[in-house]
């Protein structure tokens, strides 16, 4: 079984880490918690999908254990300009990179919204914080992803140029 599902599962797990050690660690924790509730499986939905959602929570709790990784904002205070991130020709293993490059909560709230498919209650719920702290962390790390893009693009249209 861990052979199977081990390489997706460290790739969910390392959505939410630093570091591939970090991702490491919360897979092993993981499939222990796997292992000790494998009689709570009661077949609905893919046996994979519910591995997933345990490495999704032990990612949670992970980073939940370290540092405060969220920054309590007045929304008001906030443009209500909605910052999206075109969309670009870029490889999904570039995507990647940026999103892994994100700080913790920032990049947390974006895993469980864009990847995930949670909505800003089931987030702040999961991650006990508030609503305004998900929505606000989800567009800071949309702010950081399109900039981090346009560096991209900056750095490609130069490389372009010099090889002319």
């Amino acid at each position: 079984m861990f052979d199977t599902h081990a390489p997706k599962m460290l790739a969910v797990c390392s959505r939410y880490t630093k570091t591939l050690e970090e991702a490491e660690e919360v897979l092993s924790n993981g499939f222990i918690k796997v292992l000790t509730r494998i009689k709570q499986y009661n077949g609905e939905g893919s046996f994979e999908g519910w591995i997933r959602r345990i490495m999704v929570n032990e990612s949670l709790n992970y980073i939940r254990g370290k540092q405060a990784l969220f920054v309590e904002i007045d929304e008001n205070k906030l443009s209500k300009q909605d910052f999206f991130v075109e969309e670009e020709n870029f490889a999904e293993e570039e995507l990647l990179k940026m999103i892994a490059q994100l700080p913790e909560g920032y990049r947390a709230v974006f895993n469980l919204y864009a990847i995930e498919g949670y909505n800003h209650k089931e987030i702040a719920e999961k991650l006990g914080v508030t609503e305004s702290t998900s929505k606000t962390q989800l567009r800071r790390a949309r702010l950081h992803l399109q900039g981090a893009i346009e560096e991209q693009e900056k750095k490609t249209l130069k490389s372009e140029a010099s090889s002319r």
